[in-house]
């Protein structure tokens, strides 16, 4: 398992997860460093991974491709116009490498790329001003798009335009769909409201004592949160409480928390369930978070110090040694059958 981190001092970071020695019943773990690239011309505002697959994108208005297998750049999307905001990849289960890359900026366009190899399949501006944040469904067929215009638009992917567009009232900082789809969640300040993804229908409030930065969704519908409190929320969205927390995980604001999986996508009730968290201090923290459950103070299984103030942060398990590559032309064929599950 790696994680990549942005900074704003243009250095992308990547970390690999192992044993920290050779005994295969151990749970002493350790991030071994495999990268640290200047790989943008300024700050990187957003992060993303799936399999062998990474991308950054950056206030430079480009997105860089990296291949985590072999710690190499493969090469850059230069198709917005404006800082890229948000990334996500769509990988369907059964396949060990992604299908797809969904970008956002701060001039409110939206782009769909195909992912092998990477070339532009559409773009369209789904919001007014500037997307804060995006969310796959993980059926790969639809996207939810949070602005800066306070409003929340939906996007289908297989047509390839908008297709649902709300005010909220207040500017939604996240959103993002649970693992089964079924419900998403939207941050706005202190506060994350969880929904029915049929209706929007309101299913329950949470209530943070300061401002939301990162979420997660995990396991038994779990959502883990972090922010300008410094520490690790893990609620429980069927009832809008709050499950466990680590206090003071961090010194500084929590910019981004992954929830690590095996490669099969499993989590064994005998392995540990891990949590890694990056804050503005420069440090990414792993975590057993069933130990905090515990006692609300435990120690990390380990950690690794950038000494840089990171922006973001996005976890993968390596699945396949497939090479990701920059395309020239659009394989359109492919990418139908592909979505339309062929």
């Amino acid at each position: 398992m790696s994680l990549i981190a942005g900074s704003y001092e243009k250095f992308l970071w990547g970390f690999k997860l192992k044993p920290q020695n050779t005994d295969p019943n151990s749970k002493t773990l350790t991030l071994i460093p495999l990268f640290s690239y200047p790989s943008h011309l300024s700050a990187i505002t957003s992060v993303a991974t799936a399999g062998p697959a990474a991308a950054s994108g950056g206030s430079d208005d480009t997105i860089q491709l990296y291949d985590l297998s072999h710690a190499t750049s493969v090469g850059s999307l230069n198709d917005h116009a404006a800082t890229v905001t948000s990334l996500s990849f769509f990988a369907p289960p059964n396949l060990s490498v992604p299908l797809n890359l969904v970008s956002g900026d701060a001039d409110g366009t939206f782009c769909i790329y195909e992912a092998d190899p990477f070339v532009l399949l559409k773009s369209l501006k789904p919001h007014r001003k500037a997307i804060n944040d995006l969310s796959l469904h993980p059926s790969g067929k639809l996207a939810l798009t949070v602005g800066k215009d306070e409003c929340l638009a939906m996007i289908n992917l297989v047509r390839g335009r908008r297709s649902f567009y709300c005010r909220l009232g207040k500017e939604a900082s996240l959103v993002d769909f649970n693992g089964s789809g079924d419900k998403f969640y939207l941050a706005t300040e202190e506060k994350v409201t969880v929904h029915e993804a049929e209706d929007a229908k309101l299913v329950c409030e949470m209530e943070n004592p300061k401002r939301v930065l990162c979420a997660e969704p995990g396991e038994n519908g779990l959502l883990f949160t972090g922010g300008e409190d410094r520490g690790i929320t893990a609620w429980d969205t069927n009832t809008g409480k709050v499950a466990y927390r680590i206090e003071d995980a961090h010194s500084t604001r929590v910019k981004g928390i992954v929830v690590l999986k095996s490669s099969s996508g499993d989590v064994d009730n005998e392995d540990p369930y891990l949590v890694a968290s990056g804050s503005s201090d420069g440090v990414i923290r792993l975590w057993d978070v069933r130990m905090a459950v515990k006692d609300n103070k435990p120690n990390p299984l380990a950690e690794a110090n950038t000494k840089s103030r990171l922006t973001c942060l996005a976890g993968s398990s390596l699945k396949s040694f497939k090479q990701p590559q920059v395309g020239k032309r659009v394989q359109k064929e492919k990418h139908d059958a592909a979505k339309d599950g062929k």
